[in-house]
């Protein structure tokens, strides 16, 4: 943190420390529309809002007061989004881009505090999954504008490990795909598989990053099957969806000693939650978010209203802290609504899949 930042108690609490619910909502708007700390963009945008965030938010069904403003962050400048109360641009990380599945790429400022609560909620959940440490990762992840391979180099390297890194870009896929070239994006694939293939035939892997589409093509060869289920002890899988059947068959069948980890998030909400480790022997494969930084709710698109436990629903994301305020966006997933664990804010998720389109633009996964 800068010298030059303002500090807040609640929203700078220690990494160690969970702020209430009501405690963390009240300290973010105040912060975030205070006209000595919030943003250029926040300040500007609440001239048009209807209610005061300062006076009338304060729980987490009040964040359904506010718009969703996600699309506006295709064309605001990226230093309007820094909240003021940081004094300078050392406190910035980095500047990171949507993966562009339902149009121009959306853009977010990731604040250093930000980015190191991230990471200390991501290793926890992996080392209760039992993730060795010292071991090398290979993601096969998209880097560059997107804050999931920032996040993934600075992992492996507090996890005491070498990060091996494939360039992916999934635009490009998406782009063929959306232009009918099949083939074309066949082929991309299969480019980043033998990159793969070439790594675990010749470095030390024991965590392997990918995505399931890319996960499906490399289960399809037997060379890579044999050199994964040797050397790696658990695969992440994240960014596009993963049916249930194709997850045992992982689990049971291909990749039998490997542990699988799902991951689940958004570069809407910086970040995002990795699947709960199971109790229950159900297989039940659920993502509990960094509460109540991160929250989920599963709603009926038609109504606005909660589906009720155990259903099929659209998700809801807000992210709340000092960094970036982006309440009340609506994804293009659907997810079975779950109940969270005690004192969480919010739905936990399950079954998470696209919908068939968003804003009238057809979804396409591709490999991301």
């Amino acid at each position: 943190m800068s010298n030059h930042s303002h500090v807040d108690r609640v929203l700078d609490c220690p990494m160690d420390e969970t702020p209430g619910a009501r405690e963390l909502l009240e300290a973010a708007m105040q912060w975030h529309f205070s006209p000595e700390t919030g943003s250029p963009f926040w300040l500007e945008r609440a001239k048009k809002l209807d209610f005061d965030p300062r006076a009338d938010v304060h729980t987490f069904d009040d964040l359904k007061l506010f718009p969703n403003v996600v699309n506006e962050l295709r064309e605001v400048r990226a230093e309007d989004l820094i909240p003021r109360g940081y004094g300078s641009f050392d406190d910035l990380y980095g500047v990171y881009e949507s993966g562009g599945t339902t149009g121009a790429p959306k853009r977010v400022v990731c604040m250093n505090d930000w980015m190191e609560r991230w990471l200390t909620f991501s290793q926890r959940k992996l080392d209760e999954r039992g993730c060795p440490r010292n071991v090398n990762w290979l993601a096969l992840m998209p880097d560059g504008p997107h804050i999931f391979g920032a996040a993934l180099r600075e992992g492996a390297r507090r996890s005491g490990g070498i990060l091996f890194t494939i360039d992916m870009d999934p635009r490009w896929v998406k782009k063929c795909i959306g232009e009918g070239r099949a083939e074309d994006a066949g082929r991309y694939a299969e480019h980043l598989v033998n990159q793969a293939r070439h790594l675990l035939e010749t470095q030390d892997v024991g965590v392997m990053i990918t995505t399931p589409p890319l996960l499906e093509r490399l289960a399809q060869d037997e060379r890579l099957v044999e050199l994964i289920n040797r050397k790696v002890s658990l695969i992440q899988w994240g960014g596009a969806h993963m049916d249930a059947d194709t997850r045992h068959l992982f689990r049971t069948e291909v990749f039998p000693g490997v542990q699988l980890q799902g991951a689940y998030g958004s570069t809407m909400i910086l970040g995002g939650s990795l699947e709960r480790v199971d109790t229950t022997g159900e297989d039940a494969c659920v993502f509990d978010p960094l509460s109540p930084y991160i929250s989920f709710s599963v709603i009926d698109p038609a109504t606005g209203e909660n589906v009720p436990y155990g259903e099929r629903g659209q998700v809801v994301m807000n992210h709340i802290s000092k960094g970036m305020l982006l309440p009340n966006n609506l994804e293009r997933d659907t997810a079975v609504r779950m109940r969270p664990p005690e004192g969480q804010l919010g739905d936990s998720v399950a079954q998470v899949a696209p919908v068939a389109s968003f804003d009238d633009a057809a979804v396409i996964e591709g490999v991301y």
